[in-house]
């Protein structure tokens, strides 16, 4: 006998069932806490948390929005040097944005620091890297080729050691963002 207090929930394709009725549903929603206000208010901040596969946005007022993300290497790892593609961890800063034939939009961020160089060049006394490696850069924060938007959805890192959104997203974050925005990226 079926419980009639109980939901029938299943996901077709990228449909929700729910009792007969479909609804297109998101992996991952795109949340905002002032939508109608416009926009972020006065200075904005950037929390990447790659266990999470989010990217949040802070203004004055706190937390203002968050977004689906992915990465460069399945580990989540610290980016160790060039090629390795991982994804750096620390605090950053946007250096300069724009449009982009292949991902929609880029705003490349300061990477590497002083800080990340300290890092590196740690590992290699440690014997962690080899002595020849190099610690790379060209690390931003992008969109994904036209209409591939699904590889956020399905968590498929594929970067190099950039972090990547859909294209939607990346064009809102480019639109209220500017250079010198602080990113802090963790694990």
């Amino acid at each position: 006998m079926k419980n009639p207090a109980l939901l029938c929930l299943a996901l077709i394709g990228s449909n929700l069932v729910v009792s007969g009725v479909h609804a297109p549903v998101r992996s991952v929603l795109h949340t905002t806490s002032r939508s109608s206000s416009g926009g972020p208010v006065g200075s904005v901040s950037i929390v990447i948390d790659k266990s999470d596969y989010e990217l949040s946005v802070y203004d004055d007022k706190g937390w203002y929005a968050t977004y689906p993300v992915v990465f460069g290497n399945n580990t989540l790892s610290d980016k160790l040097m060039e090629g390795h593609k991982n994804t750096p961890e620390g605090s950053f800063h946007i250096a300069a944005k724009r449009v982009h034939e292949n991902w929609c939009r880029f705003m490349s961020l300061d990477y590497p620091t002083a800080e990340d160089r300290q890092k590196f060049n740690e590992r290699k006394r440690r014997g962690e890297i080899p002595a020849n490696a190099s610690i790379g850069g060209g690390i931003g924060i992008h969109g994904v080729w036209p209409h591939e938007d699904f590889v956020v959805d399905r968590y498929q890192n594929w970067t190099l050691g950039c972090i990547s959104m859909k294209n939607e997203d990346v064009t809102d974050l480019y639109n209220y963002t500017k250079a010198g925005t602080k990113v802090t990226i963790r694990k």
